[in-house]
């Protein structure tokens, strides 16, 4: 489905679910975007694509067919190139604000809650919220819980956070809703790297429980995939 937003940007929704098939064709549907000279950016999520064009180039029509026309060209069996990264986090006392509580409401014990968060692969469907914001999932349903209902003014850079049937870490400190349950001395987010962004979409994501601070830095262990 296409819809226009605004004059100069159209929405693509290819569904309407957290999936991990539906968001590989979303994101093999961005690259096929990119070839189009009219279009400013594009911004993949779960489902859907946003795609800004340039008014003063093109009209709504002329960008809809041509859109059409990159679907029909979707092939299923193209996907983004995606790495395996194992995370190092900290779990509970001060480096997870939230674990207790967390741990508490669901009814599980604190090893039981690691154990369920670090047990399974995730993977990052998208980017955003703040610069180098992952947006990963699915939780173990055992680990689902709304937001909160007030969000904090300030969550550590770090953090590793749950919400819903998500996972996500803050790259910076910023504002959250998320319960806090650990904590990852690595840097999402360098600016003045070539590559910014510790995790790009498609990648798959280890969380491997942490006694104390890692030492390797920026980097995550990962390989190819």
């Amino acid at each position: 489905m296409l819809k226009p937003l605004g004059d100069s940007a159209i929405l693509i929704q290819l569904g309407d679910a957290i999936d991990p098939i539906l968001n590989q064709r979303v994101h093999a549907l961005d690259a096929l975007l990119q070839t189009i000279p009219a279009v400013v950016e594009t911004v993949p999520a779960y489902c859907t694509v946003l795609v800004h064009y340039d008014p003063l180039e093109t009209t709504y029509n002329q960008i809809k067919n041509l859109i059409e026309e990159k679907i029909s060209h979707l092939d299923e069996s193209t996907h983004r190139p995606s790495r395996r990264l194992e995370i190092p986090v900290l779990y509970g006392n001060a480096s997870g604000l939230d674990f207790d509580l967390v741990a508490t409401t669901l009814a599980l014990s604190p090893s039981e809650l690691i154990r369920l968060h670090s047990e399974r692969e995730y993977t990052v469907y998208m980017m955003g919220f703040t610069p180098g914001f992952p947006y990963m999932g699915i939780l173990d349903e055992r680990l689902t819980l709304p937001r909160l209902s007030t969000p904090r003014t300030r969550v550590p850079a770090g953090s590793v956070a749950i919400a819903g049937s998500q996972i996500g870490i803050y790259p910076v400190d910023s504002p959250g809703g998320w319960h806090i349950i650990g904590h990852t001395p690595l840097k999402l987010f360098d600016p003045q790297s070539e590559t910014p962004f510790l995790f790009a979409p498609s990648d798959t994501v280890k969380f491997i429980p942490a006694q104390s601070p890692s030492p390797i830095g920026r980097g995550a262990r990962g390989e190819g995939k």
